[in-house]
């Protein structure tokens, strides 16, 4: 059994609060509030550790670096949404809902994942975008034709 250490329960205590994915960069700053002089090997060791402990759970997004969130929140089925102006990742908690009728006939879906993209709720005030306007603009081109995966 591996010893708890300050830094391992700052980083801990940083995905737990977080309630939303953290990089390892988010992590380190925001562990670092708690423990002073925490480099990103430190993080990086100690996100090790708690993924084999199963108390950090990894979630990975096509081509970007992984982020981690608290076990709580992966015990739960969910989906995520990435703002692509400052590339963090929140929660989503809703879902579509059996996506078995989309699978070609004779195909078994065991499971599906799912991640919205587009600006956050900070990222849409920081550029003058609000409720209206932003339920007005217009949406990305559908490019689900492209997907072969469709659960």
């Amino acid at each position: 059994m591996e010893r708890t250490t300050r830094q391992k329960t700052a980083i801990q205590a940083a995905i737990e609060s977080a309630q939303r994915p953290l990089s390892a960069q988010e992590i380190l700053e925001q562990a670092s509030l708690q423990v002073t002089q925490l480099g990103i090997a430190t993080v990086y060791r100690n996100l090790k550790s708690l993924v084999l402990e199963e108390k950090v759970h990894v979630v990975t997004l096509p081509g970007e670096n992984p982020r981690y969130e608290s076990n709580t929140a992966a015990n739960h089925h969910h989906h995520h949404f990435q703002c692509t102006t400052c590339q963090r990742v929140f929660d989503v908690h809703d879902c579509p809902g059996d996506l078995k009728r989309m699978a070609p006939q004779g195909f078994v879906v065991e499971r599906h994942e799912l991640t919205l993209y587009g600006r956050c709720a900070d990222c849409n005030a920081a550029a003058g975008v609000t409720g209206a306007a932003a339920a007005k603009a217009k949406p990305a081109p559908h490019a689900c034709a492209s997907h072969h995966d469709p659960a």
